[in-house]
């Protein structure tokens, strides 16, 4: 045992050590103490003291640093030599994770007037609607953005105080609050035959009526989490819009967006850009990403999947949905690295989130005939797998290797249409932050999968390291994911890396399709 003479001693760079290593991993003052108590509350730091042990003011006791050390998954011998941090695991202020791009030549065509003219007659042509393309905006938005927008927290926390559990009468009392008159309608749902051939519903749950009417569905008493969500996102209308007059309804259904909209019988299917079409589009995102701010409150919300260790199950202890939850999870993690899928068979993606830029050609606009089976969202569809089902996935982005780790679960919505929802991160950085070549173990994890006909066993030596992660990032899917086999999964079927590939012989778990239709489809992919 050491004692604190022989501690100071050593200490020369354990606050420069500390602090380095708990910006890598993009944790708060805050947020290492309530890690630190979770490990021992008795020799805990607070965050004060925290702050003068990084500043070289403290030199903390020998039980202190090993949870300090426990916390990052360090021996305690790391904290205390007499070496600077090595310039590898130093904080990278510039990697923001998100969407990436390259600048596009000759950048004159990208002028502003250009682009006014080209878009209408790029969307034209692909058929695209305005309202479509303008969400495609928002999303390419958020994810630079990597899903944090302060202002849309700070107005959902000034009426619902940080409150947490919100239950449906403190709902209707904020509703009261300001200003908003709630009713009650009776309305079936609407079945029809979408575009794939195949039975489908969906159901009005609720719609704003100037100056100052909600109308909710009696059906949404029987479905407590989508009733709190449908009132949150009024209210975010009422707080964020000033109940301006859009009359506007809410639609739960395979092939409708949840947010506010127009009329149904006021749906436009023109191909130009108007204003309305980008006005629209992001009061519904702003009303949606209000609606989850109210009802998982961003820091007791991350300190409740701290201590759950991000479990998609914690949407039970707060009576909301599992889709608003994982939502949440890319909003308030401390981790940026994530992405956020929900999928309906066949092959639809309906909401797409996807802040660590994982590749993907396909967005939230359209069906395609060839998602990569292999991915768990889509393999989901297809089961009735009770629960959740974590998975390890290795996919190239460009000519990198990537280890990601989903958490995937199938639900209904209101309207009974099944559905899957994923929620995932990518660990290449988490592994650099510890001082890891994550290209490195990628590619081995790779070549095992390729080996053993597209997925394998984990091996012992990347298992231990990735479990060490997973301690880090406090996520206990990703350790669940670790004990079962690792898959390797494509952006699209010309680049299936199974040998023998998926798209050279007919697969069970793929289907068939000629180059032609892949180019198609990535024209399309592009234009869109």
């Amino acid at each position: 045992m050491k004692n604190n003479k022989t501690l100071y001693r050593q200490s020369h760079f354990l606050g420069t050590k500390i602090r380095n290593l708990r910006k890598r991993n993009n944790l708060t003052l805050e947020h290492l103490s309530a890690r630190c108590v979770k490990i021992d509350p008795e020799e805990a730091p607070s965050v004060s003291y925290l702050s003068m042990i990084e500043r070289g003011k403290r030199v903390p006791s020998e039980a202190m640093l090993t949870v300090i050390a426990t916390v990052f998954q360090k021996e305690l011998t790391w904290f205390l030599d007499d070496e600077p941090e090595p310039q590898d695991i130093t904080p990278d202020k510039g990697n923001r994770g998100g969407i990436s791009g390259i600048a596009l030549e000759p950048s004159f065509l990208f002028s502003n007037d250009i682009l006014q003219i080209a878009i209408p007659e790029m969307l034209s042509q692909t058929g695209t609607t305005g309202r479509q393309f303008a969400h495609l905006l928002i999303r390419a938005y958020q994810e630079h953005h990597q899903n944090h927008f302060p202002d849309l927290e700070r107005a959902a926390e000034s009426v619902g105080h940080k409150r947490m559990p919100l239950h449906v009468n403190d709902l209707l009392d904020i509703a009261k609050q300001v200003g908003l008159d709630v009713h009650w309608f009776e309305r079936a749902d609407e079945h029809f035959i979408d575009d794939q051939g195949q039975p489908s519903q969906s159901i009005i749950t609720s719609f704003f009526e100037p100056p100052n009417g909600v109308y909710l569905n009696q059906q949404l008493k029987q479905h407590v989490p989508r009733l709190k969500y449908d009132l949150a996102v009024h209210i975010g209308h009422c707080v964020l819009h000033n109940n301006d007059g859009m009359k506007s309804v809410m639609i739960a259904g395979k092939n409708q967006s949840l947010g506010l909209h127009q009329e149904s019988n006021e749906q436009r299917t023109v191909t130009t850009l108007e204003s309305q079409d980008i006005l629209h589009a992001w009061r519904d995102f702003e009303c949606s990403f209000f609606a989850g701010a109210l009802l998982c409150p961003k820091v007791p919300f991350r300190q409740l999947l701290d201590r759950q260790g991000y479990e998609v199950n914690v949407s039970q202890l707060l009576e909301v949905s599992e889709s608003v939850v994982m939502r949440r999870m890319t909003a308030v993690s401390p981790y940026p690295h994530w992405h956020y899928f929900d999928a309906y068979a066949p092959g639809k993606l309906k909401a797409v989130y996807r802040g660590n830029g994982i590749p993907l050609p396909w967005g939230n606009m359209r069906l395609v005939n060839d998602p990569c089976q292999h991915w768990s969202v889509f393999r989901m569809i297809n089961t009735d797998t009770p629960g959740t089902c974590a998975q390890i996935s290795i996919l190239n982005h460009g000519d990198t290797p990537r280890i990601y780790c989903c958490e995937s679960i199938k639900v209904a919505d209101i309207a009974d249409n099944r559905h899957v929802l994923c929620s995932g991160i990518d660990l290449n950085p988490a592994l650099e932050a510890q001082g890891h070549d994550s290209v490195a173990i990628a590619t081995e994890l790779k070549q095992a999968c390729i080996r053993q006909g597209g997925e394998a066993k984990i091996p012992y030596s990347i298992k231990k390291i990735l479990q060490s992660v997973a301690q880090i990032l406090n996520i206990a899917w990703v350790e669940r994911g670790i004990n079962s086999p690792a898959r390797l999964i494509c952006a699209r079927g010309g680049e299936c890396p199974r040998e023998p590939t998926c798209y050279n012989q007919h697969c069970p778990d793929q289907p068939r399709f000629d180059v032609q239709q892949i180019q198609a489809e990535i024209l399309a992919s592009l234009a869109k």
